[in-house]
């Protein structure tokens, strides 16, 4: 499984290198005050996707975040609810039998 996750990444890497040497055009950016910016094109995609990427992953970590404190919380909680166990009564020595003296 871990040959077919690996054989993914490096495919669809080889793909990114392929779109950008092939699609490295200046793209004109209209900015304010009459000014451009010329940005390649496979620049701007991956601001894009990390403009989309970034908050996403913000929240799925504070999510995880909080579900990490309550299980701990729930967790301290069950040690202080849970009684102690009752302490191991001393063994008593009990008599010889008659008969069995050494």
């Amino acid at each position: 499984m871990h040959f077919l996750k690996t054989l993914f990444w490096v495919v669809l890497a080889v793909i990114a290198v392929i779109f950008s040497l092939r699609n490295w055009a200046p793209v004109p950016i209209n900015l304010w005050a009459g000014m451009t910016a010329d940005v390649k094109l496979p620049v701007l995609l991956l601001l894009g996707v990390l403009i989309g990427f970034l908050p996403t992953y913000a929240v799925h970590r504070t999510k995880l975040w909080r579900l990490h404190r309550r299980i701990d919380n729930l967790e301290r909680n069950a040690l202080v609810a849970t009684p102690p166990a009752p302490a191991a009564s001393e063994p008593t020595a009990t008599p010889p039998l008659p008969g069995t003296e050494a």
